[in-house]
């Protein structure tokens, strides 16, 4: 996407943190923002700073885990802007950790409600919006480097990041031929408050359980971690450098290539150890080759 002047964008969790950073960065390049977060207060901030810069600038409470609310921001979005060509689905919470057996299925539901089902009901009602006035345009999905490698403790979180980073992949190979891009940000830590996220769960903080205690023994040590991390400002101006690139995957912090290289090798032994087997070897089914090459082999 090279053009951003006079663009509509549409930003979920857009009141604070990494959706407020890309939100100001597609202001700043002259874009029409719809803002969106669940918080009403906030919200109202967020939006009353940036039209200082941008009068292109509304706002509109959206619970991203509600499809009627989200449809409901779409139609607002188009009343007040007439189209839209840029969404971003960011909006997400980090609560519901803990030690598998343990993590309640609630605790479950709110976050892959939040994490997965925000992002589906996102794209499944903006994109036909997107196409219809032809001008194409891009979708910004906000996984995490969780969506990448799980760690222990993090199970509802790091599936549905892992689901956001597929879904992501399957839409690009789609919609590209027909002109939308599609952006899987995978960020590392970021000086947000996602850690303070359980004050959104639908049955107040205190509902989210940790019976083992493993989230708050981490939670001074993610603290301390996302207090020194990357600026939400410089992850929305490099989101739009990405976006003009018509980059895939979105990575924030490139020293943290090692963690991807170190859980390739493990998939490629993995990959080696079944071309060794002579139970696999045995079958032919085993030995083809994946659909998107087959053509190439021909």
């Amino acid at each position: 996407m090279k053009e951003f002047e006079g663009k509509v964008a549409f930003v979920t969790g857009a009141a604070s943190g990494i959706g407020l950073g890309i939100a100001k960065a597609f202001a700043a390049r002259g874009m029409k923002v719809m803002m969106a977060d669940i918080e009403k207060e906030p919200l109202e901030k967020a939006v009353a700073s940036l039209r200082d810069s941008n009068g292109g600038v509304e706002g509109v409470v959206c619970d991203v885990s509600d499809v009627d609310a989200v449809r409901n921001a779409a139609n607002k979005t188009i009343e007040v802007f007439g189209k839209v060509h840029v969404i971003v689905n960011n909006a997400g919470v980090g609560g519901g950790g803990g030690e598998t057996g343990t993590i309640s299925l609630e605790d479950w539901k709110w976050t892959v409600d939040v994490n997965l089902m925000g992002v589906v009901y996102g794209c499944e009602t903006f994109v036909p919006l997107i196409k219809e006035h032809g001008e194409g345009g891009y979708i910004i999905n906000t996984a995490s480097m969780a969506g990448q490698v799980g760690a222990p403790g993090m199970g509802p979180y790091a599936a549905t990041k892992f689901a956001v980073v597929g879904y992501s992949e399957s839409m690009n190979a789609e919609l590209a031929p027909q002109g939308i891009g599609v952006g899987v940000l995978c960020p590392g830590w970021v000086n947000t408050q996602i850690i303070n996220s359980r004050r959104n769960h639908p049955g107040g903080a205190e509902a989210v359980t940790d019976q083992t205690g493993m989230l708050d023994d981490a939670e001074g040590m993610v603290a301390e971690a996302l207090a020194a991390g990357v600026s939400p400002d410089t992850v929305g101006k490099w989101v739009v450098e990405s976006m003009e690139q018509d980059a895939l995957y979105i990575f924030t912090h490139p020293n943290w290539k090692v963690v991807s290289e170190a859980k390739a090798e493990r998939v490629h032994q993995a990959y080696d150890a079944a071309a060794q087997s002579p139970t696999i070897q045995a079958d032919e089914g085993a030995m083809s080759l994946p659909m998107m090459l087959q053509g190439e082999a021909e």
